[in-house]
């Protein structure tokens, strides 16, 4: 009951923390969205050309009609795999240490489920990592909350365990990729990390 209430405690502080673009008169000024498209201060959101899908390849993100905002939208299409990326550190070169982070939030909307993996620099290639299931939302946006606890993890029984530990995944994290091998309409608008604000390139 304790973890519970603490994981709960912990999605409410971060919910409740000012988004990027409401930020932009903070003194420190590390929370303003990037001068380039980007979505919480990550701008490569990458359709990766694994799989059919729209985009095919490149950027998935998207002005949101109205604002100063993007969204990130992609359609996997037939039952085969897909593969859709953000790079955490904002180039692919890069990797973020998320060893003192508990977990992040994503906004999002999916109408299947499918999984999103951790992948360390080390171990970048290859469909054998660690993911946790990210559940359909029946093409409603909403917010959850994902953690970085190891047990939540696991391997996704078709792509094979990872050679790798999970220690290693989140140490030296070069991207959070999304897979599914089912028809998808998805779209996100926010993934934010706790402890843990990308570098703008």
């Amino acid at each position: 009951m304790r973890k519970l209430t603490a994981a709960v405690a912990l999605t409410l502080a971060m919910l409740a923390a000012p988004a990027p673009a409401q930020a932009a008169g903070a003194a420190s000024g590390h929370l303003r969205e990037c001068a380039t498209p980007s979505i919480h201060r990550l701008q490569h959101w990458l359709a990766s050309g694994e799989g059919t899908t729209v985009p095919a390849t490149g950027s998935m993100l998207v002005p949101i009609r109205g604002t100063a905002r993007y969204t990130a939208k992609i359609s996997f299409l037939n039952d085969e795999w897909h593969v859709a990326v953000v790079w955490l550190d904002n180039q692919f070169e890069g990797q973020a240490d998320l060893s003192r982070s508990a977990g992040f939030l994503l906004t999002y909307s999916a109408t299947n489920d499918l999984h999103v993996q951790l992948r360390p620099a080390s171990h970048w290639s290859g469909g054998a990592q660690w993911a946790t299931r990210v559940p359909s939302t029946r093409g409603r946006m909403v917010t959850r909350f994902f953690s970085l606890r190891p047990q939540a993890w696991s391997a996704v029984p078709e792509l094979g365990a990872p050679a790798h530990s999970f220690e290693s995944a989140v140490n030296e994290a070069r991207g959070l990729v999304f897979v599914g091998k089912t028809a998808n309409e998805l779209e996100f608008r926010g993934l934010r990390i706790h402890r843990y604000t990308p570098t703008c390139r």
